[in-house]
């Protein structure tokens, strides 16, 4: 039986909203998104901000597949969302030009819209949660082989969408939150996909500051309840309204074999993206 979702954060529409969200200011001194715990957590939290902006250069490993036919190319047109802006008289980023022409909209404010594009776009929700006894190499193995597999999807010539999801139980209730990594609108940034796929601080800096920051009663409730229990699935459901359609990936499971090395992590994940119908049977 599925739980009920006690709280589910508002959509994290672009990867510079979650990147502000999670460098705000703490709400419960003792979160654990700035605590010294730098070889668990994979970096402190100012290098997790770094990697997070400038993306995190790792090699990944070669794919040798054949993408399935998701759609027809010719005239399919797909819908997707992207973020628009908006002037108005309060808003969230100041248009200097319009301020200093005396404009009274002069505030902007990035809207997500409805909008169609052709071609075709796959959209993943990752689970980004799991145990805090899960190696980090099976976080990176994962991770990685992730991220091959997108980039082999993006050079078919189709188009990703991937979110990152949150979801755990402190105290029995679900808590729930996603946030949006890679835009089919956006060229694909694969050192951004990586870090956020492959990369430990992802889930135990960025992913924890996050929860950090929200008001402080859910702040210190996660924090004390070491940011919830499992089980960490995510649905389609935790997405917006407007993301249909999604491949939604099991979380990370640290008493599977196949995340043990990136070969085997590679395997599991080309033959899961079969069985979703993204890949062509061998």
């Amino acid at each position: 039986m599925r739980p009920a979702t006690s709280l589910l954060l508002p959509p994290i529409w672009s990867w510079g909203e979650f990147l502000e969200l999670v460098a705000g200011r703490m709400a419960h001194a003792e979160g654990h998104s700035r605590k010294r715990d730098d070889a668990w957590a994979g970096a402190d939290f100012a290098g997790a901000l770094r990697l997070a902006t400038d993306g995190w250069a790792r090699a990944l490993p070669e794919t040798d597949v054949s993408i399935a036919t998701l759609r027809e190319r010719t005239g399919q047109r797909v819908r997707t969302t992207v973020l628009e802006p908006r002037w108005d008289v309060t808003g969230s980023e100041v248009d200097i030009a319009a301020y200093l022409a005396g404009e009274p909209e002069c505030m902007i404010d990035a809207v997500p819209q409805l909008t169609t594009t052709v071609g075709r776009v796959v959209t993943l929700l990752v689970p980004a949660v799991c145990t805090a006894g899960t190696p980090n190499a099976f976080i990176q193995h994962r991770g990685l082989a992730l991220a091959a597999l997108c980039s082999a999807i993006v050079g078919a010539g189709h188009s990703v969408e991937v979110w990152s999801g949150w979801a755990s139980n402190p105290d029995g209730e679900r808590y729930a939150a996603v946030a949006r990594v890679i835009s089919p609108s956006e060229p694909l940034d694969l050192g951004r996909l990586i870090f956020a796929m492959a990369h430990p601080a992802m889930l135990r800096r960025l992913w924890f500051a996050v929860w950090d920051t929200q008001p402080e009663p859910v702040a210190r409730r996660m924090a004390d309840t070491n940011y919830g229990q499992l089980p960490f699935t995510c649905y389609q459901e935790d997405l917006p309204d407007g993301v249909a359609n999604a491949y939604v990936l099991p979380y990370l499971d640290k008493t599977e074999e196949q995340w043990e090395t990136l070969d085997s992590a590679l395997a599991w994940c080309q033959e899961m993206f079969r069985d979703l119908g993204l890949l062509r049977p061998d």
